[in-house]
């Protein structure tokens, strides 16, 4: 196994519906570690860059709405094979498909307002990592 680390968003939902603590929690008892993270708001301008590789899909316009609707946490999670990780918590991206106990099959309303975000592999995360986080970003966990 390898020690990966990976993007994670709680989502303007998720933050809305008081989930911040609930979702760190189940990051943590899976064995992955918070190296980053902050809440913010998302400019449009944020977001129209961050889902860019969406821009043609006609979600696009009602996605860049959604992620700037309200307040987002931005995290980096670190640990053994965290992208992969990361993504079983979550569950799928359309709740109705996500297995019990995920994050999405317990808190998401829908396809489209899904709760969290996480990267899809190693370079999505090292490029999602450096949008938020640039360069110096991370604080490694020495102790």
């Amino acid at each position: 196994m390898t020690v990966e680390q990976t993007l994670s968003i709680i989502k303007p939902d998720g933050v809305q519906k008081n989930l911040i603590g609930e979702i760190v929690n189940r990051f943590e008892k899976a064995g992955l570690e918070i190296v980053a993270q902050r809440m913010m708001r998302l400019s449009t301008e944020q977001a129209r860059g961050f889902y860019e590789v969406h821009k043609d899909r006609p979600f696009y316009g009602d996605l860049v709405s959604y992620m700037t609707s309200g307040p987002v946490v931005v995290q980096v999670l670190q640990g053994e094979d965290a992208i992969a990780e990361n993504r079983r918590i979550m569950g799928a991206t359309n709740p109705a498909d996500a297995d019990p106990g995920t994050i999405r099959a317990d808190f998401a309303e829908s396809i489209e307002e899904n709760v969290v975000h996480g990267s899809d592999g190693p370079d999505t995360a090292e490029t999602e990592i450096r949008f938020f986080f640039g360069d110096d970003g991370i604080c490694p966990r020495t102790r």
